[in-house]
């Protein structure tokens, strides 16, 4: 059996997260981990910026014959709180870099559509599996927007091909904000034909997107995109989108409103989630000069709208 550790946690309410992760290190923890202890949310940061939780939670492992009461005296001394603030309890050391990944599960989208951790297996008959694991960039669909949207393709694939015009010999999808990829990855998997252009201002985002595409075989089918610029050439040069999603947020889904319309084909499907219901009918309206956007499902106050293009 492993030694055993010590977890010291506090809260930080308004201390420097950095200065007082700086401080655990300095005093010999393993590792600190900074977590949500209100259930607040986090609008997406900008590359390279890391935005905390109006009430976030510190904690830090340490080996348990150095949490003496001396070093959390000299703790609270050099983060500038009281000893009483410090909680400190006695856990048995764990594989901590995988223990994380212990309750996420195989999570079913639909009908046939499974999202499945590295460490379990999916047996359902007919399942179409998308291998991820829980990562930096957003994206495992146990966020309602997530799941609407992954529940969507579900759907659309149960009802037969997704081509916006006539025949044609593959499938053209656009992920706009791709985060972990998951979405783009589903329609490829969904539709063996099919090829992904994906974009995410967040280069930490692409490399996720790569790195799960390669895990699910379908690294060759996807190509990633920093500037949104370079992917809406692409789209030109080799034709409109069948399906675009965009699962961001209200603010940015109005802005991109002429951007994401120029890149769907006719006849082709736009789908955009990240907002609330209450501001559905913002987005429905920035939209309507191009195509016509119903309210597709709701789930937790979190709303999904599909239209389609006119051919």
């Amino acid at each position: 059996m492993r030694a055993p550790i010590r977890a010291v946690t506090l809260d930080l309410d308004g201390l420097d997260a950095d200065a007082v992760e700086a401080s655990c290190f300095a005093v010999g923890a393993y590792s600190v981990v900074l977590t949500d202890r209100r259930d607040d949310a986090i609008l997406e940061p900008k590359p390279g910026e890391i935005r905390l939780w109006p009430a976030t939670r510190l904690q830090a492992l340490f080996p348990a014959d150095a949490v003496t009461e001396d070093t959390l005296v000299a703790l609270t001394a050099s983060i500038g709180c009281s000893r009483t603030a410090l909680q400190v309890e006695e856990i048995a050391d764990r594989v901590w870099e995988r223990e994380w990944l212990k309750d996420f599960k195989p999570l079913r989208f639909g009908t046939n559509l499974w999202i499945c951790p590295s460490h379990a297996t999916v047996d359902a008959q007919d399942a179409i599996v998308v291998a991820l694991d829980p990562g930096l960039a957003f994206g495992t669909g146990t966020h309602p927007t997530t799941r609407l949207c992954l529940e969507f393709l579900d759907q659309r694939h149960a009802g037969g091909r997704l081509v916006a015009g006539g025949q044609a010999t593959s499938t053209r999808v656009v992920d706009y904000g791709c985060g972990s990829g998951v979405l783009a990855i589903a329609a490829l998997k969904l539709w063996p034909q099919a090829h992904a252009l994906v974009h995410d201002i967040d280069p930490q985002a692409l490399t996720a997107t790569h790195d799960n595409a390669l895990d699910n075989g379908v690294v060759d089918r996807i190509e990633t995109f920093a500037a949104a610029a370079t992917l809406a050439s692409r789209v030109t040069a080799q034709g409109e989108a069948d399906l675009v999603l965009a699962n961001i947020l209200s603010g940015p889904l109005c802005e991109l409103a002429p951007i994401l319309g120029q890149l769907l084909a006719p006849g082709g499907e736009l789908v955009l989630a990240g907002l609330l219901d209450e501001q559905a009918d913002e987005v429905i309206t920035a939209y309507a000069p191009m195509l016509a956007l119903q309210r597709w499902r709701s789930l937790d106050g979190w709303s999904c709208l599909v239209g389609r293009k006119a051919q």
